[in-house]
């Protein structure tokens, strides 16, 4: 009878007490095998079995840091600083599950981009992995994302470009910004007098209304600054666009700080702005520009106070940021200018002047200065102040508008016929689609951008749709990645990716077939560099398991 009693117990307990089964934190799982441990104490080499010795390249300084946790690192310049750990049998991951992990120590306030933690992949065969933290910056005239931790797979898979839905009566989503878990934008409203609105995104295509700032018909920029989502309003010109003008004709150039749905603090009104061109944020400080004339350029200073600035003698536009300046389009010529904290330097024109004469966009891919132009329908990379190179021109589109780095992939958004294209090498571009079917307009644009929850989202004008493309799979943070020390762990599990954050899992990726990612590559395992930029920070006690390791394993890792 006891017998039959303790078998019916241990039945009950096998049913209703699954986590019993869960392998204890201080065993790991037979499927996984340490291929690779880099502590990163003085020098590049590897202390597993496996000896998958690294090489530094660029500045990379060795610290001894008694508050790290490890007591030791490699400090990188953000500029030309990484490791390479050459391409090896053992690297070769295929479709199988594995685990990464590090701790990371991301300063406070940045004068370029964080970077890229860890990387190995091939741009030719678009196959591989991306570990990074993003900052997309003068996406046009919005900060789109800003310090959010990522980590992707790609095996050349990309997704259908599926319709979002549209914001309220938006023509145009001016901004896009992923913020604190949410996707907002910012929208411009042709229909009579209507109000400049901020949405927030609602999977799989509803936008909850946020509220009008003020009686402008446009929200022109988003950017987070200090954990809060600020917002830029201006009275948008639709002739710009080819359409007929608004009947709102209340100006814009106010900021105003989002603090619940419906609720938003007014944060100071620009001097003479009747739009805002631009917003990001530079060395810890928040700047602003104008989108019309006069040319204004403003550094935020707490409350509602503004510093206004000196221009380079030109609008300012879209800005962005890369290796210690702030960059700038302009509309007055086809030229680029950069601060780096007090004066302006111009960078030279793009092209020939009978070429273009408006910069529009920008971002940063494999440590390089990329810009969207008009009239050319051209991008280029920056080399130095007065040298540009022309990498091609998307089809036979005449402007380059919202651009990012997609998962390891440049695409950049077109007018007039609102198409977006993915950049494959020097002088090719790749046609993804046409986004935008409006009839009887002259222009059709593909505007701005941004990544939320494993995509990029694209706006559009003048339909106001938003549409969202994947680039293989990625799971994304969507806080901010916080200053000082802290570990970070990256899983492909069966079907899933996962991100945790100081031993908590913090995102999820789409479930995805296994199948169809073989990642292997004979590209070689990049610390600190990838297919954004250098990191910028310091990189500590790399690690790279065969198989997934367990929540309790990964939580070990911290102590």
């Amino acid at each position: 009878m006891r017998i039959a009693i303790s078998s019916a117990v241990l039945l009950f307990l096998f049913h209703c007490i699954p986590s019993m089964a869960e392998p204890r934190a201080s065993k790991p799982q037979e499927s996984t095998q340490l291929l690779g441990h880099w502590p990163l104490a003085g020098d590049s080499r590897d202390a597993s079995p496996h000896a998958l010795h690294g090489t530094a390249v660029g500045t990379v300084r060795w610290k001894t840091d008694p508050l790290a946790p490890t007591k030791a690192s490699a400090e990188f310049d953000g500029r030309t600083s990484a490791i390479e750990i050459p391409a090896h049998p053992a690297l070769r991951l295929g479709k199988g599950d594995f685990t990464l992990a590090a701790w990371v120590n991301l300063p406070a306030d940045l004068d370029d981009i964080p970077g890229d933690i860890l990387s190995q992949y091939d741009p030719a065969s678009r196959r591989g992995l991306h570990l990074s933290i993003k900052t997309n910056a003068g996406v046009t005239t919005t900060q789109a994302n800003f310090r959010q931790l990522q980590f992707g797979i790609d095996n050349d898979q990309g997704s259908e470009w599926e319709d979002s839905g549209r914001p309220g009566n938006a023509t145009l989503a001016f901004a896009l910004a992923a913020h604190k878990g949410q996707l907002f934008a910012g929208a411009c409203d042709h229909t009579n007098a209507a109000k400049g609105r901020i949405y927030r995104y609602q999977a799989p295509s509803t936008w909850v209304d946020c509220g009008a700032p003020d009686e402008s018909n446009a929200v022109t920029a988003l950017a987070e600054f200090n954990g809060e989502l600020y917002a830029g309003t201006g009275k948008y010109r639709f002739a710009g666009s080819s359409l007929s003008e608004s009947t709102n004709q209340n100006l814009g150039g106010g900021i105003y700080r989002y603090e619940a749905d419906g609720r938003w603090s007014a944060c100071g009104k620009l001097k003479e702005v009747e739009a805002i061109g631009g917003m990001v944020v530079f060395a810890g400080r928040l700047y602003a520009s104008s989108l019309y004339r006069p040319a204004g350029f403003f550094r935020y200073e707490g409350g509602t106070q503004w510093t206004a600035l000196a221009t380079p003698g030109v609008r300012v536009e879209a800005l962005g940021v890369h290796d210690g300046f702030l960059y700038a389009t302009s509309y007055d010529g086809g030229r680029v200018y950069r601060f780096d904290g007090r004066n302006w330097t111009d960078c030279g024109q793009l092209g020939g002047t009978d070429e273009n004469s408006q910069t529009y966009s920008f971002a940063v891919y494999q440590g390089r200065l990329y810009v969207g132009t008009w009239r050319s329908g051209k991008v280029y990379r920056f080399e130095e102040p007065g040298r540009w190179t022309d990498v091609g021109r998307l089809g036979e589109e005449l402007e380059v508008m919202g651009m990012l780095v997609h998962n390891g992939r440049l695409i950049a958004g077109t007018l007039p016929l609102a198409e977006v294209y993915g950049y494959r090498s020097e002088q090719a571009w790749q046609r993804l689609a046409r986004l935008d079917h409006t009839p009887a307009v002259v222009y059709r644009r593909a505007w701005t951008m941004a990544e939320f929850d494993g995509s990029l989202f694209c706006s559009t004008l003048p339909s106001g749709r938003i549409y969202r493309y994947r680039a293989g799979v990625s799971a994304m943070h969507g806080e901010a990645f916080p200053p000082g020390w802290h570990h970070v762990v990256a899983v492909r599990s069966g079907r899933r990716l996962l991100l945790y954050l100081d031993g908590k899992r913090v995102a999820t990726s789409a479930e995805f077939d296994p199948d169809a990612f073989d990642i292997s590559s004979d590209s070689p395992l990049q610390v600190g560099f990838g297919e954004n930029d250098h990191f910028n920070g310091s990189i500590s006690d790399v690690r790279l398991y065969r198989g997934a390791l367990a929540e309790s394993e990964i939580k070990s890792l911290t102590d």
